[in-house]
């Protein structure tokens, strides 16, 4: 083969292993439909757009009224279930075999991203791409037994250019010390301080997806009442081991699942305050992100602009990297929003000239090469087990006198002291519990130890002899299992006896006083509950006390940064001020110079040493000026930052305290015993009605019910029950909001 066939071999084996972006269109259903302005072709790929001609422009007119764009299929009054077969099943499919994959939702606001990326979480049919893909992963899962399969999770958030974690939310997360950062490294770019949770069932995966859902920002918006304000990228991290080979090598995946915020026309939307700063940002990031697709869709570029923007380079290994992609472009189908459409249809049309090389992602565990190692491993461990025995011998023998079992001389020794029954057992010891009442280890008590340890092992000792047996202490080797060494306590005077009897009576007293600490200590349950601004500042200082610390340490952080910014900003005046009298003083050296004819000397300009002075004390006011506000900026972005964590804090300390209160105060004293750890009912998981209204029999019976008469049948059961649970602790929340006015009044 020459060199010129090489080179185009390699070249059509590269091409082999692209992938063109998949690029589908949605439209949103509407009774207004543009029937004359958007036409489908009947590939069912292809759509149509005609815009009439402005006739304000004159009889020479070259405006464009005509475009067509072939997309990989148009989605128009599609169901969605019709949309998941469609665009996301053989992505989720590949991810199980070790193919990274990303889902896009792209379009402008109001045009049903969401929607088509989550659905209606209110009804289970409505459900979008996100909760499907869940339930195909665990569906998949159980289809192959040969290999165990681990699920991840995270739901990352990008507001305003800032990173949040959707999850931190969770009792077991908290909130972040640093802000979260994107690093890049040999495996990719990963979120540094997102929280990854692992998911063992479809149910614990829907409840990190409604709880993240719960956490994101929206707002009312004039094309939307419940419009999403920033970028979401809920993430499912596949691992797969094999179940019946040895082999070191293993595969993982990701799905990315992105649902972007919706693009607008400030002019035309009319946002104002706070919408208008997110709408700004937000087409300011969807901007570079349209920069970056056609960056990536010229085959002549070598630099890629992902570093722009914190979407574009969190999906750095998405745009055109190592997935399938898949892209769902929303539009509305009424003519008030045609320009906004083919908009976004240009946008699909781009990102269908971007390639992708999807290939399976293998890895290696350095741990296990083969077979033989695992057996050296396990050989290790038994010498590791081996020396770890020999050592809780040694401080047995320092501790206690062991008396080998199967030594029968001197069991009948100590069995004639008294010390042990005629089963071998030591007197008090119930079977199979190791030390019984009253033998318990006498060095624990107060007294002369070393005297009676000594008396003791005489005493021992002598009866040996009498029998004519060995030491007790033998020199057995660790062969001897230690089920058959007796552990025999060391005595506090010379009758063994009496003292073992005495001891039994004290000690077979304790356990009754004992029995139920926590039942006795409780107090009484008043007769009527206290107030809630009561009850809150006792549970700040017991159950709720480290959530409480944390929120204060917090909270002071905050504020300490908002005196900071405050100091900063007076400063700031100070300077600005001084700045101004400067440039008047030097206004006026000046109008003065020319009032009294300026000096030059070889063309420069003679000023005198105090105009001299005042402009470089001008120019060290503006220095510090500079290095002043640039503090007051990195300031506002750590009290953002601050804020937000005090609020997470104070969304859980009230969540908690509202789940203490209840179960304190409310449940009744017979269902206590089942909120307790271990119990059947999880706290804070139950409303507080149906533990007061249902039994235990009656309970089982509606959760039977439940499942048995859903109408969407058994599939449906985790999607219910993991939003049912979301509602709950949420509710919860909003309880807790009003006793917290109730607080201030």
């Amino acid at each position: 083969m020459t060199t010129e066939n090489f080179a185009i071999f390699f070249f059509l084996a590269r091409m082999g292993t692209r992938k063109k972006v998949h690029a589908f269109v949605r439209v949103k259903p509407t009774d207004d439909f543009a029937h004359e302005m958007i036409k489908y072709g009947d590939d069912n790929k292809t759509i149509d757009i005609h815009l009439k001609k402005d006739t304000r422009r004159g009889v020479v007119n070259n405006q464009q009224t005509d475009w067509s764009f072939k997309l990989d299929g148009v989605l128009h009054d599609a169901s969605q279930d019709l949309v998941y077969e469609t665009v996301a099943k053989d992505v989720v499919s590949q991810a199980l075999n070790g193919y990274n994959g990303t889902i896009m939702c792209y379009g402008q606001t109001g045009a049903g991203k969401t929607y088509t990326m989550t659905g209606a979480t209110e009804n289970y049919k409505h459900r979008g791409i996100l909760p499907r893909v869940l339930q195909q992963v665990f569906k998949m899962i159980e289809e192959r037994p040969t290999q165990a399969i681990t699920v991840r999770v995270s739901y990352l958030e990008i507001y305003n250019e800032s990173l949040f974690d959707l999850l931190s939310t969770l009792p077991y997360v908290g909130p972040s010390v640093t802000p979260m950062t994107i690093v890049e490294s040999p495996q990719g770019v990963f979120i540094k301080g997102l929280s990854v949770h692992l998911t063992s069932q479809e149910e614990d995966a829907f409840s990190l997806l409604f709880e993240g859902e719960t956490n994101r920002i929206i707002a009312s918006h004039t094309m939307n009442k419940n419009s999403s304000r920033s970028h979401c990228i809920f993430t499912i991290y596949v691992e797969a081991h094999s179940r019946t080979l040895s082999d070191e090598k293993y595969i993982t995946s990701k799905i990315n699942l992105v649902d972007l915020a919706g693009s607008e026309r400030l002019g035309k939307s009319r946002s104002e305050g706070r919408v208008l700063k997110e709408a700004t940002y937000i087409n300011k990031s969807l901007s570079f992100l349209e920069q970056a697709i056609i960056a990536l869709g010229d085959q002549k570029r070598d630099h890629i602009p992902f570093r722009q923007c914190k979407l574009t380079h969190a999906l750095k290994d998405s745009l055109g990297g190592n997935c399938n992609m898949v892209l769902v472009t929303n539009i509305y189908g009424e003519a008030s929003q045609l320009e906004e459409t083919l908009s976004s249809l240009r946008f699909a049309s781009r990102m269908k000239l971007v390639t992708t090389e999807p290939a399976i992602n293998e890895k290696y565990d350095a741990e296990i090469i083969n077979l033989r190692q695992i057996q050296e491993v396990f050989n290790q461990f038994r010498v590791v087990l081996s020396q770890q025995e020999q050592e809780v011998e040694s401080t047995l023998r320092r501790k206690y006198t062991l008396i080998d079992k199967n030594d029968f001389a001197t069991i009948s020794a100590v069995q004639k002291a008294g010390l042990v029954d005629d089963d071998g057992h030591l007197v008090g010891e119930p079977d199979g519990q190791g030390f019984g009442l009253g033998v318990a280890p006498f060095s624990t008590r107060p007294g002369k130890k070393s005297k009676s340890k000594k008396m003791f092992k005489e005493q021992l000792s002598s009866l040996a002899r009498k029998e004519g047996a060995s030491s007790p202490v033998s020199g057995k080797d660790l062969d001897a299992s230690t089920s058959k060494i007796q552990l025999t306590p060391s005595s506090k005077d010379g009758d063994v006896k009496d003292m073992l009897l005495q001891d039994r009576e004290t000690s077979s007293i304790e356990p009754l006083a004992s029995e139920s600490p926590k039942e006795e200590l409780r107090p009484p349950r008043p007769s009527t509950p206290p107030t809630k601004p009561v009850a809150f500042e006792d549970f700040k200082n017991e159950r709720g006390s480290e959530i409480n610390r944390i929120f204060k340490e917090n909270k002071s952080i905050l504020n300490e940064r908002r005196k900071r910014a405050s100091e900063t900003t007076k400063r700031i005046n100070a300077i600005k001020r001084e700045i101004d009298m400067t440039k008047e003083a030097l206004n006026f050296h000046k109008s003065l110079r020319e009032k009294q004819g300026e000096y030059e000397n070889k063309g420069l300009m003679i000023i005198d040493e105090e105009e001299f002075l005042l402009i470089l004390k001008l120019k060290d006011l503006k220095k510090q000026y500079r290095t002043e506000y640039q503090d007051l900026q990195d300031l506002r972005a750590e009290i953002q930052y601050c804020q937000h964590l005090v609020d997470q804090c104070r969304h859980r300390l009230l969540m908690e305290f509202d789940i203490w209160y209840n179960e304190s105060f409310f449940v009744p004293e017979d269902l206590q015993a089942a909120l307790k750890p271990g119990g059947s009912i999880r706290p804070g998981m139950m409303p507080l009605s149906r533990i007061v209204s249902l039994g235990e029999d009656d309970q089982d019976r509606f959760s039977r019910l439940q499942q048995t008469m859903l109408p969407e049948g058994p599939d449906s059961v985790s999607f219910y029950n993991a939003k049912v649970k979301t509602e709950q602790k949420h509710n919860y929340l909003k309880t807790m909001m009003g006793l917290q006015q109730t607080h201030r009044k």
